[in-house]
């Protein structure tokens, strides 16, 4: 089990891809906390790590929030003694629009939530991360050179996240403390808000981009978070992890 003993906290872990890392993470031997803001969304997570024999609390958390994120790690280490994986995936409030029909407001959105909520979760958990001498820092989403049209705010807002992650990783490595980011070429399974045709085709579209032909599935990105959150990859730090199935060119 390559978390055994191993503390965790996943904010948005009611959602599909904090879900399915929070499931690997306990079918691996962690202690899972699930943070969110919807109290039945996290319970389902909780209800279905439980049923699997792992071990896994929740508790509603407003990851803008920092007095809360505070009061959440904090509580995590009163009751389980420390804290190794610090993992965010919150939604971020994204409007897709071209940007010259986007609103100032709108364009910002994604970029300010992205910023302090990964600001205020990594500051958290790091003060505790730097007294024990190890932890791991997980975000999600990526950079690169490649984008499309109408994104709005969002690709901009991951290459935020990707400067804010280098200079964690400068300023955390000498503490042994890694920071990482995964990123996929899109997961079919996560897509909502569509009708099954439309979902076919971006299924299609991303799987034809991919140079393997296929997409990364919700239980391929638990699992990869699962190895790079464990000693075994305490080498990795500052960097992305692809796991794109070769649509994302490094």
């Amino acid at each position: 089990m390559m978390l055994e003993s191993k503390v965790a906290v996943i904010y948005g872990g009611g959602g599909q891809i904090g879900g399915a890392v929070a499931n690997a993470f306990a079918r691996e031997g962690a202690q899972v906390f699930l943070a969110g803001r919807t109290q039945g969304n996290l319970d389902r997570v909780a209800d279905a790590i439980r049923a699997k024999g792992g071990t896994a609390q929740t508790a509603v958390v407003d990851a803008l929030d920092e007095k809360a994120v505070n009061q959440f790690v904090d509580g995590v280490v009163k009751q389980a003694g420390h804290i190794d994986i610090s993992f965010n995936v919150i939604s971020v409030g994204d409007v897709q629009k071209p940007l010259n029909e986007i609103s100032v407001d709108d364009f910002l959105q994604p970029i300010t939530i992205t910023m302090r909520t990964q600001f205020l979760t990594t500051r958290a958990a790091s003060k505790h991360m730097i007294k024990q001498g190890s932890g791991v820092i997980l975000t999600f989403g990526g950079s690169g050179p490649q984008t499309i049209q109408g994104l709005g705010g969002f690709k901009i807002s991951l290459d935020a996240l990707e400067g804010l992650r280098r200079q964690w990783a400068i300023e955390l490595g000498q503490h042994g403390i890694r920071v990482l980011t995964l990123k996929t070429g899109g997961i079919p399974e996560s897509i909502q808000g569509v009708d099954a045709k439309m979902r076919e085709q971006i299924t299609k579209s991303i799987e034809q981009d991919a140079m393997l032909k296929r997409a990364a599935t919700l239980a391929d990105v638990g699992n990869v978070a699962a190895f790079v959150a464990s000693d075994l990859a305490r080498t990795i730090t500052s960097t992305e992890v692809n796991i794109s199935c070769g649509a994302i060119v490094d």
